[in-house]
């Protein structure tokens, strides 16, 4: 089905982080960057957090499954998005969690 961009629009103003929260499409969906780092992805309309355990703590409840064919289950916070302070504490602590960005070389393996 792939993602509306008036969901990202959604996520983003209830994330509400201004210029610190960035979004790139990737295959039809989208991943949510915080400061550069992976924190979440949106397939199908649903906001799926990287596992960490900031979800643990802060949303054991939220339910969980894998936000495409192949991956492993992650916690889906779509209950999370009417309430902004907790939808953006969740994303600022994943994000805190997170390992840096690996830096870009620049390089590009050739497309065959």
């Amino acid at each position: 089905m792939g993602t509306d961009r008036d969901f990202i629009d959604y996520i983003s103003e209830q994330i509400d982080l201004g210029s610190r929260l960035s979004h790139r499409k990737m295959f039809g969906e989208y991943a949510l960057y915080v400061d550069g780092k992976v924190v979440a992805f949106v397939c199908d309309n649903s906001l799926f957090v990287k596992p960490s355990a900031a979800a643990t703590g802060l949303a054991p409840a939220l339910p969980q499954r894998p936000p495409y064919p192949g991956a492993k289950n992650y916690p889906v916070a779509d209950e999370l998005l009417d309430d902004s302070e907790a939808i953006r504490r969740l994303i600022l602590q994943t994000a805190e969690l997170m390992p840096p960005p690996k830096p870009n070389t620049g390089k590009r393996s050739p497309t065959r």
